[in-house]
């Protein structure tokens, strides 16, 4: 995919978790730090209906917008939501989960993308 193209699905992701009112969104350029994506999106919902309706809006959004979903993992239980956008890994956690986890810790190397300049 084209950067361009993974810019644009970024975008999708974004305005949807937004829009789910997700929690504390986090955007990572990890593109030059690994293979497997060009941007890590981390967020989470206060519940784990929460979780499922930002998971189950993406999903939406992603597909109307003319992109694919590789995979999503964990919607069984709803406390680490992991979806495989191919350029794009977003990750929605239970509000618990996600400090326990702390991917942005572990990806500190990766610039944070501005998201209040991604939703204008």
């Amino acid at each position: 995919m084209t950067e361009n193209r993974s810019k644009q699905l970024l975008d999708v992701v974004l305005k949807a978790a937004d829009d789910k009112l997700a929690q504390e969104i986090v955007a990572l350029e990890v593109g030059h730090l690994t293979p497997v994506a060009d941007y890590f999106v981390i967020t989470h919902g206060k519940n784990e209906k929460q979780v499922q309706a930002i998971v189950d809006a993406i999903e939406e959004e992603v597909h109307k917008e003319g992109f694919e979903v590789k995979s999503i993992e964990g919607k069984d239980n709803a406390r680490w939501i992991l979806m495989d956008l191919n350029d794009v890994i977003v990750h929605v956690f239970y509000y618990e989960d996600r400090e326990y986890y702390n991917l942005e810790k572990l990806w500190n190397d990766a610039p944070i993308v501005n998201i209040a300049s991604e939703k204008e």
